[in-house]
């Protein structure tokens, strides 16, 4: 994908799986919604949470959104980098990314929405990750023949 594309993918998309390297060394994956400001994507999390922890023990952080329901049409963006653990609350960059994960499931931020963000920041930090390698992929430009969506898990597309 152009860079382009990868901005419009990042900004189009609803959920991440993020990446940390686990206490045993292995990956630790989790589902995250997330917020993109300038060339950087943001999360927020308990502060005690598993990736977290990772997160501060090694910074290492991969970030990967995909889609696609057959072989030609899968595509997604893979951003690797460090990432930086934003713990102050009363820092202009932390509440600017907690607005940015508000506004992309939740809808426009008011101040009348403060009380809400503030609950949903509650003992919460913030990881920024500008990534030092993008990867990206996308199948529809293989110029493959539409390939009908099948199999055993076809049917459930759309049903969560």
């Amino acid at each position: 994908m152009s860079p382009q594309e990868v901005a419009d993918f990042l900004r189009h998309s609803r959920t991440a799986t993020v990446g940390s390297i686990g206490p045993g060394g292995l990956p630790h994956l989790v589902a995250m919604w997330y917020g993109i400001i300038g060339n950087a994507v943001y999360i927020e999390t308990k502060a005690k949470s598993q990736k977290a922890v990772n997160l501060r023990r090694d910074p290492r952080m991969v970030f990967m959104v995909e889609a696609g329901t057959s072989y030609d049409t899968l595509r997604g963006v893979a951003l690797e980098g460090t990432a930086v653990i934003i713990e102050a609350a009363d820092g202009q960059e932390y509440w600017d990314a907690a607005i940015s994960v508000y506004e992309r499931y939740t809808g426009p931020y008011t101040e009348q929405a403060r009380p809400v963000l503030d609950f949903m920041m509650n003992k919460r930090i913030v990881v920024k990750l500008v990534p030092d390698r993008i990867r990206s992929w996308d199948h529809r430009k293989l110029g493959l023949d539409p390939i009908a969506t099948s199999g055993s898990t076809a049917r459930f597309i759309g049903a969560e």
